[in-house]
């Protein structure tokens, strides 16, 4: 009998340690290349390959947005400036939390985006800012369904 609950409790943990608990790595690793795919596509200076990656019910909270999108023609707009980004333009990941729960995945993070602008001495200037992108699983693409961004503020002094 001892036996028996030992290796039924053996079983047990086994699977508690191999339990998804929210989204198994391969799903994770999709999001985490989803929002690469993100990043690639603003780096491509193409609105189209962007807008490509929401859902068209999509919601975007741009870092810069002075209004909210909420429809393909509303992002879309949003993400016109890339068409004349100078080349240097790009952004870069840094930490990113990705939790799965089923069809939908949440990635918060920070990213950094380098120019377009430039500072005084012609160097383009890094604008750090976090994010959260929420993401729908649609017949094994995940599509951006809400993303938020803000930019990160300054510490106090």
């Amino acid at each position: 009998m001892r036996v028996l609950f030992g290796v039924l409790l053996l079983a047990l943990l086994s699977a508690c340690a191999t339990s998804t608990g929210g989204g198994g790595t391969g799903e994770k690793d999709q999001v985490a290349a989803a929002t690469q795919a993100w990043i690639d596509a603003m780096g491509s200076h193409d609105p189209e390959r962007v807008v490509g990656l929401y859902a068209p019910e999509a919601v975007l909270w741009g870092t810069t947005s002075p209004a909210l999108r909420d429809n393909p023609a509303t992002v879309r707009d949003y993400f016109n400036f890339l068409r004349t980004a100078p080349p240097y333009y790009k952004g870069v990941l840094g930490e990113q939390r990705i939790r799965v729960y089923g069809d939908l995945a949440i990635n918060t993070g920070t990213y950094t985006f380098i120019g377009p602008a430039r500072d005084a001495a012609g160097k383009p200037i890094s604008r750090p800012a976090r994010f959260s992108f929420v993401y729908r699983n649609r017949d094994g693409r995940w599509l951006i369904v809400d993303h938020h961004s803000s930019a990160v503020p300054l510490p106090p002094k």
